[in-house]
């Protein structure tokens, strides 16, 4: 797998070793209160908010026993699969007008890919909510169908979208759409077949996910068919400094990670960015079907989850501050609002995952996403 084009998992491993709304100089935000309601999560990524308020987390996992197959990014490593990954529900229960709040698996037994560490996983990486308490989400790609089948039936929904039913024994889950095999047979964006599923947003005609390692936006209808929105395309940034042999120009890819709807009814997708992941050139791109995408917002570093908070502004969730090449694994949000960003919570964040606003208002973010057994849940009050 090019390292161009791998997501999260991948990248921070070897890392760490608005036309329509710019993004000026960023301003600090004031002191919000941050506190810690869910813990002990393993690489939790994204997080929705469901029926009264219930929180659910996507937990990628950690990885398990195998079968276990090469790392598809570091040559002297494999990855090994397990079903570690599941679905949280983070909820309060108020004694004497003061919240106490409970976290529970509400579905388990999801494939998971990790090292041994069982750090940077593959697994359930998004999930949006659909209506009756499901759940629409994504599961990560092996990268390819042929590894896919290397790790056996227990990986048989690696790159899928999935439905998710909470609320039944154990929980209940359906695959909805194979986008590995999607991958393969159509590779939307041209480029090397390489596939992982990522950002997903339930919608009335079904779903709609970005594929990280596609380089592409899809659209799932009910019955399951896939069909493509849109491509992203590289770009030639100058190369990083110390890195022998490699000219003075390398291609970028856009590493989409992240979509949702906005205000405005138009669909906002975000990029990570592939290697060299320069700081600063993360866009937010506008999407209508049936027009040319847009560039809505520029200047943002790695993004790995954007939302609209209740007053319609983009928030905007970098899985790092300085880069992923930076060493520096802090992380950073912010909000954009009239061709200014504001960060929120300096200092607090550490490799976070994803955002989502809450009914009362709150923000919440996902924290230390890629940890196995110490992620978190932040509320976020700005």
């Amino acid at each position: 797998m090019n390292l161009s084009r791998v997501v999260p998992v991948g990248l921070l491993a070897a890392a760490v070793l608005v036309a329509g709304a710019p993004a000026a100089a960023a301003a600090s935000e004031n002191k919000p209160t941050v506190s810690v309601v869910a813990r002990k999560l393993n690489n939790p990524r994204g997080i929705a908010v469901g029926d009264h308020g219930v929180l659910y987390v996507a937990e990628a996992g950690k990885g398990g026993h195998g079968p276990c197959i090469a790392s598809p990014e570091e040559p002297d490593a494999e990855v090994c699969l397990g079903k570690t990954s599941a679905v949280t529900a983070v909820y309060a229960k108020w004694h004497k007008g003061k919240p106490h709040w409970k976290q529970k698996r509400v579905v388990t037994g999801l494939p998971s890919v990790a090292e041994e560490d069982g750090s940077f996983a593959l697994g359930l990486h998004d999930i949006s909510p659909t209506h009756h308490g499901a759940l629409i989400g994504t599961i990560g790609g092996a990268g390819t169908v042929e590894a896919r089948n290397q790790l056996g039936h227990g990986a048989r929904l690696l790159g899928h979208v999935v439905g998710l039913w909470p609320h039944h024994r154990h929980g209940k889950v359906k695959a909805i759409a194979d986008l590995n095999q999607y991958e393969k047979d159509h590779n939307p964006d041209g480029g090397e077949i390489d596939s992982n599923p990522y950002g997903v947003l339930a919608t009335p005609h079904g779903a709609l996910a970005t594929d990280a390692g596609g380089n592409d936006l899809l659209a799932i209808d009910k019955k399951g068919a896939v069909s493509t929105v849109d491509t992203f395309g590289s770009r030639l940034v100058p190369a990083p400094p110390g890195i022998p042999n490699l000219p003075p120009q390398i291609p970028m890819q856009a590493v989409p990670t992240t979509v949702t709807k906005g205000p405005d009814g138009a669909y906002y997708v975000g990029e990570l960015t592939g290697f060299p992941f320069q700081p600063g050139a993360a866009r937010i791109w506008r999407i209508v079907p049936g027009q040319a995408k847009t560039v809505y917002a520029t200047g943002f570093t790695n993004i790995i989850d954007i939302a609209f908070d209740r007053k319609g502004r983009l928030l905007v969730l970098q899985i790092t501050k300085d880069g992923l090449l930076s060493g520096n694994e802090a992380g950073a949000l912010y909000r954009v609002e009239n061709g200014t960003k504001t960060e929120i919570a300096a200092g607090k964040l550490t490799m976070p995952g994803g955002v989502a606003v809450g009914h009362d208002g709150a923000l919440y973010v996902t924290n230390k996403a890629v940890s196995p057994g110490g992620g978190e849940v932040l509320r976020i009050w700005a």
